[in-house]
């Protein structure tokens, strides 16, 4: 053993023994030492790795965001293309478009086949193939932006485009094409929301479903291919409830769907359905709006009936990536939210008098997770 190996125990032996592991891991002397030891070179490899992938995390986000906006995934969907061919029809330099094939290659979504031709992985075809991926991808140059000088978005002295951007949360009427944008966003992602909501809840002995906040109805569609016998309606703001009405009449729902225009900010919950849905509502508000909206529901709801809640969640005591990074900051942008955990939306379910029957082990976290309540 050389010197450095055996002096690396007395190199912190004087220090307090609190944070000792931590101080030692940090210890250049310990990291060469482990970076040569046969046991933990490994180790030492692996995490490096990792928090090289940390390092160069948004080169990765600005690599996919370039294939997404110069729409390679889909054209290479069509066919195998190569360098040069790519590069004519993205308007790229050749050698610059080499970068970004290689960079793609490297992150896994494109592979190099035969002829200097490219294809897409399994995982590139998937990016083509998610409801409403492209366009959440290309809708992150606003949080990219937010987070431009994460110590001053921390401390609150940013002064986010999120917000401005989803106009709906603080109450105010939205311009027509805002809210095209944002029904036309929403309605892509709720299709897998619906999916896994699905097949983690049992809509059977549900007669009428009432969801607050359903945009444009693509939740209240997918339920209603799954029950054909249930009642569908759909309460949100003026500006985008009535977009459903097509929807509903497209999927031959119009005789047991309808819409109700109102806030549930200003406005009571209508009575007459025996289940109430809030798929993606409660994380966009704060803790005082949300009490208010479980407070409304619970009035609007007979004795027996069921509360469903269906959105991205924190972790809680044990962080996970989706809610307590992605989502935990994407709510926090939009200054008005923020990613709970089960447990916190529990508590405030069972203090507007709810009975929570169950929270299901998500499917996909990064998706949503579930809540089911009931009025007792």
């Amino acid at each position: 053993m050389t010197d450095a190996r055996m002096d690396m125990p007395n190199a912190l032996a004087s220090k307090p023994k609190g944070g000792f592991f931590a101080r030692l891991i940090s210890s250049r002397k310990f990291q060469t030492w482990a970076a040569g030891f046969p046991l933990t070179r490994g180790i030492v490899r692996r995490e490096g790795e990792a928090l090289f992938d940390l390092l160069a995390g948004f080169c990765h986000s600005q690599v996919l965001m370039a294939l997404v906006q110069f729409d390679i995934p889909r054209r290479l969907l069509d066919q195998p293309m190569t360098v040069a061919q790519l590069a004519h029809v993205c308007r790229v330099p050749d050698e610059r478009m080499v970068i970004l094939m290689r960079a793609a290659v490297a992150i896994q979504l494109i592979k190099q086949k035969r002829g200097g031709r490219y294809g897409l992985t399994q995982r590139g075809a998937a990016l083509v193939g998610v409801p409403g991926l492209e366009a959440m991808i290309k809708h992150h140059d606003i949080l990219y932006r937010d987070l431009s000088d994460p110590v001053a978005f921390f401390r609150g002295e940013t002064e986010t485009e999120l917000a401005s951007f989803w106009p709906y949360v603080f109450g105010g009427g939205m311009e027509p094409d805002v809210a095209a944008t944002y029904s036309d966003l929403m309605a892509q992602s709720q299709e897998l929301v619906a999916q896994d909501t699905l097949r983690a809840l049992d809509f059977s002995d549900i007669k009428t479903l009432r969801d607050v906040g359903g945009g444009s109805g693509a939740f209240l569609e997918a339920v209603g291919r799954a029950y054909p016998k249930l009642d569908l309606v759909l309460f949100d703001l003026p500006e985008v409830a009535p977009s459903s009405v097509a929807r509903f009449e497209a999927a031959g729902f119009g005789a047991r769907s309808r819409f109700e225009c109102g806030s549930f900010k200003t406005d009571p919950i209508p009575t007459g359905a025996d289940a109430i849905s809030l798929i993606r509502v409660l994380y966009d508000h704060s803790d005082t709006t949300v009490r208010q909206l479980l407070a409304k529901c619970y009035d609007a709801l007979p004795s027996g009936g069921r509360l469903i809640i269906s959105e991205p969640m924190s972790g809680g005591d044990k962080p996970e990536r989706a809610g307590d990074v992605y989502f935990a900051l994407y709510t926090l942008a939009m200054q008005t939210g923020k990613a709970r955990s089960a447990a916190e939306i529990s508590a405030l379910c069972e203090e507007a008098g709810f009975k929570v029957v169950g929270t299901p082990k998500p499917m996909r976290a990064f998706v949503t997770g579930c809540l089911h309540a009931r009025k007792e």
